[in-house]
C-alpha cells in the first residue's frame, strides 16, 4: 500500500483525479449491481415459493406416482413444469414417471407423519441437480385418502436468469467504468485549465522575475480565489521590491551630502598634515565641529534605516504595559538638551498604552526634535497629555502649508524649507510606523496663531500591578 501511494503521488493531478473520479464510479456502480442482483435473486426466489405452494400436484401425477412406488428409482428423466413424488413414512418416495426422483429430508418425513403441516426447502434430484422443494399432505380420491406430496421445480431457471443478469450488469458496469474514467479525465482536464494558467504564471515569475503579471480571474470559485491571491502577492511584492529600490536610492541620496561634507573636511585635515601649513585654530575649531556634526548626522541617518529596514509586517518586539507619561518624560529630558533655548511647557495626565518601550521613546523623541528644530529661538513648545490619552506637541515655527501635510510621513520626505536643516527625513516616517504598530494614530495639524501640532493617540490599556514594567 505504500508504494501504491507513493506511486501514485508521482502521477500528475488530472491523472489522479480521473482514476478518483473512475474508482468511485466503479464502486458505487459495483454497489448497485451487487445490490440489484441480490434484490432480484430475492425477488425471483420468493415468487419460486409462492408458485410452489399455490401449485397442486394433478391428481393422475399422484396416483401414477403410487402406482410406480416399485419402480421410482428408474423413472425416465423429464423435463416438467414440476416434479411430483409421494414421501413415504419410513422416508421412501414415489415418483411420478414424468418427474425426476428427489432426495427426502428430515423435514418430508415430518410432514409424512404428521409433526408438521408442510415444509419448503432446497433438495437435489438423483443426478445431483439443485430443486427447491413444497412437501404437504394432501386428500386423494373419494376415501378421502392422505399422502404426503412433494413438489419440486428446478432452480436452475432461477440460476440461468440470474447469470444473465450478472453478465449484464457487469457489461454495463464496465462501460459506467470506461466512461466515468473518460469523463473523469476530461473534468480533471476542463477544471485545472485555470491551475495550469496559475502555474505557468509562477514558472514565468520564477523565471524571468516580472512580477507586473496578472491572472485573469473571473467568477467565485476556488480557482478564482486563488488567481486573485496569487496578484495580490504578485502585486505586494512588486510595490515592496520598488519600496526598497526606492529606500536604497534614498539612502544614498541623503548619505551622499554629509559624506561629501566630511570627505571635503577630512581632505582639508590631511592636506594640512601633508603640507605642513597650519590651519588656523578658530578654522581647526570649525572644521572639526563641522566634522563632529556630520558623523552625528550619518549615525543618525544609519539608526533610522537599521529601524526602517524591518519589514512593516516583522514582529515590532515584545509588547508591554507602559506609562505613556513616564516616556514622555524621558523623551523630554533629551528634547531639552537637544534645545537648551527653548522653554517647554509639559501637562501630563497619567496614561497606559501597550507598546514596545523603547520604540515608542524613539518615536516621541523624533517628534520633539522636530518640534525643537523648527522652533525660533526662545519660543516656547507646548506638550500635553491629556487625561483620554491624546498626546500634543505644539510649537511656534513656521508651520506646514496643507499642501504639504499629506506627505510628512513619507519616508525621505522633506519640506523646501527644512532641507537647509539638518535631518534625514525618516523621523516622522518612524513616528508613524510605531504609532500605528501600537494600535494608535498620528497627525500633523497647523496650529492657531501659528506653528504645527503634533497629535498622537494610542489605546489606552489596564493599569499595571505595582513591580511591573511601565510603573
Amino acid at each position: 500500500m505504500t508504494s501504491l501511494a507513493r506511486r501514485l503521488r508521482t502521477l500528475p493531478l488530472r491523472s489522479r483525479l480521473a482514476m478518483l473520479v473512475a474508482t468511485a464510479v466503479a464502486v458505487a456502480v459495483a454497489a448497485a449491481a451487487v445490490a440489484c442482483w441480490l434484490l432480484t435473486r430475492a425477488q425471483l426466489e420468493a415468487e419460486l415459493d409462492n408458485s410452489l405452494r399455490n401449485t397442486s400436484a394433478p391428481l393422475n401425477l399422484v396416483t401414477d406416482a403410487l402406482s410406480r412406488c416399485n419402480v421410482h428409482e428408474t423413472s425416465p428423466e423429464s423435463s416438467g413444469f414440476a416434479y411430483v413424488q409421494i414421501v413415504l413414512l419410513d422416508g421412501g418416495r414415489c415418483v411420478d414417471a414424468s418427474s425426476q426422483p428427489v432426495k427426502v429430508l428430515s423435514s418430508d418425513v415430518a410432514v409424512a407423519r404428521g409433526s408438521q403441516q408442510s415444509t419448503l426447502h432446497d433438495s437435489t434430484t438423483a443426478d445431483g441437480a439443485a430443486v427447491r422443494v413444497h412437501t404437504q399432505r394432501v386428500i386423494v380420491g373419494r376415501g378421502g385418502e392422505q399422502v404426503t406430496v412433494s413438489v419440486s421445480r428446478p432452480l436452475g431457471e432461477i440460476d440461468s436468469s440470474l447469470n444473465r443478469l450478472a453478465l449484464l450488469l457487469t457489461a454495463v458496469a464496465g462501460i459506467g467504468v470506461v466512461g466515468a474514467g473518460a469523463a473523469g479525465l476530461w473534468v480533471a482536464r476542463t477544471g485545472l485549465r485555470p491551475v495550469d494558467g496559475l502555474t505557468r504564471a509562477v514558472e514565468h515569475v520564477a523565471r524571468t522575475e516580472d512580477l507586473s503579471l496578472r491572472i485573469p480571474a473571473e467568477g467565485e470559485d476556488e480557482i478564482a480565489r486563488l488567481s486573485r491571491s496569487f496578484n495580490s502577492m504578485t502585486a505586494a511584492l512588486a510595490s515592496s521590491r520598488d519600496r526598497q529600490a526606492q529606500l536604497i536610492a534614498d539612502a544614498g541620496h541623503e548619505l551622499r551630502t554629509p559624506l561629501t561634507s566630511l570627505r571635503t573636511n577630512v581632505e582639508l585635515l590631511a592636506r594640512s598634515e601633508e603640507t605642513g601649513r597650519a590651519i588656523p585654530p578658530e578654522d581647526r575649531t570649525a572644521l572639526m565641529a563641522s566634522v563632529k556634526a556630520q558623523m552625528t548626522e550619518l549615525a543618525s541617518l544609519i539608526g533610522d534605516l537599521q529601524e526602517l529596514s524591518r519589514p512593516d509586517a516583522s514582529d515590532p518586539g515584545p509588547l508591554q504595559v507602559v506609562a505613556l507619561h513616564t516616556i514622555v518624560e524621558s523623551a523630554l529630558e533629551r528634547a531639552r538638551l537637544r534645545g537648551p533655548d527653548l522653554t517647554i511647557e509639559v501637562t501630563l495626565r497619567p496614561w497606559y498604552v501597550r507598546a514596545e518601550p523603547a520604540a515608542l521613546e524613539r518615536a516621541l523623541v523624533n517628534v520633539l526634535d522636530n518640534a525643537v528644530k523648527f522652533s525660533p529661538p526662545g519660543a516656547a513648545v507646548e506638550v500635553a497629555l491629556s487625561a483620554q490619552g491624546e498626546l500634543t506637541v505644539r510649537d511656534h515655527g513656521p508651520g506646514i502649508p496643507a499642501e504639504e501635510l499629506p506627505h510628512v510621513f513619507e519616508r525621505f520626505w522633506r519640506s523646501p524649507s527644512a532641507r537647509a536643516l539638518p535631518g534625514s527625513g525618516l523621523g516622522l516616517s518612524i513616528v508613524a510606523r510605531t504609532v500605528q504598530q501600537a494600535g494608535g494614530e498620528v497627525a500633523l495639524r497647523p496650529a492657531a496663531g501659528g506653528g504645527t501640532v503634533a497629535a498622537i493617540r494610542i489605546p489606552g490599556a489596564a493599569t499595571p500591578p505595582p513591580g511591573r514594567p511601565g510603573t
